[in-house]
Formats: C-alpha cells, structure tokens, sequence
C-alpha cells in the first residue's frame, strides 16, 4: 500500500479553501490547513513532515517561500495566482554543476523533471 502525500495549505484564502476542498477528494492526500505566522512555519511543518506546502501568492510576503527552502530544501512549495489562473512550483533540490555540460544536463531535464516542454505555465 502506498503512502499517503501530506499536503499543508497555508493560509486562509478563499482559493486555498477551495483547493483543500478538491483535494480532499484523492484518498492518497492528507490534506491539512494550517494558519499560523510565517515565524512559526518552519517548526510546524518539521513536525508534520509534508511533501508539499501549498499557498496563495497573493497573501503572502514575497520573500516568504525562499526563506522556508532555505530551511527545508526538501520541501516542494507551490503558490496559486487565482488572479492569472496560474501555479508557481518551487524546489530546494540542488544540482552540482561542475562544468557546462553539466549545467546543460540540468537545464535539459527540468522540462522532464516539470512534466512540461519548456516555457508552459500549468493553468488553474
């Protein structure tokens, strides 16, 4: 039996209402909401252990997702733009790049590795 994903939606938009509310549909999410200030999220989620932080990019400080991968690299965030029906994924998985082939090994794969041909946006 496979794992269950857990899933935190932070905030307490009406956007992330709604999407708590789809994914509660998929019986291999767990799916949990959490409203708290941004001070207090990165002990939070070390003991939730999500796999994914969902947010809305619109109620956030800007600077917030960067400063959570800083501290937990292992997470993947994805913030919500309801206004440009759009999703922004972010990663802290780190790559070595010792030459150019190397960064070019890279580059090549994010399409891949994204699900997507470079350059398309994923709509909401």
């Amino acid at each position: 039996m496979r794992e269950r994903q857990r899933v935190v939606l932070y905030g307490n938009s009406l956007v992330l209402a709604g999407v708590g509310a789809s994914l509660k549909a998929y019986p291999g999410l767990e799916v949990i909401s959490l409203d708290i200030p941004p001070a207090a999220m990165p002990q939070e989620l070390g003991a939730l252990c999500p796999t994914v932080v969902i947010f809305d990019l619109g109620s956030i400080p800007p600077e917030f997702p960067f400063s959570l991968l800083r501290q937990q690299p292992d997470l993947v965030l994805i913030g919500l733009d309801a206004a440009g029906d759009r999703l922004l994924l972010l990663s802290g998985q780190q790559a070595r790049a010792l030459t150019t082939d190397d960064l070019v090994k890279v580059i090549e794969t994010l399409p891949e590795a994204l699900g997507s041909k470079g350059g398309d946006t994923m709509d909401i």
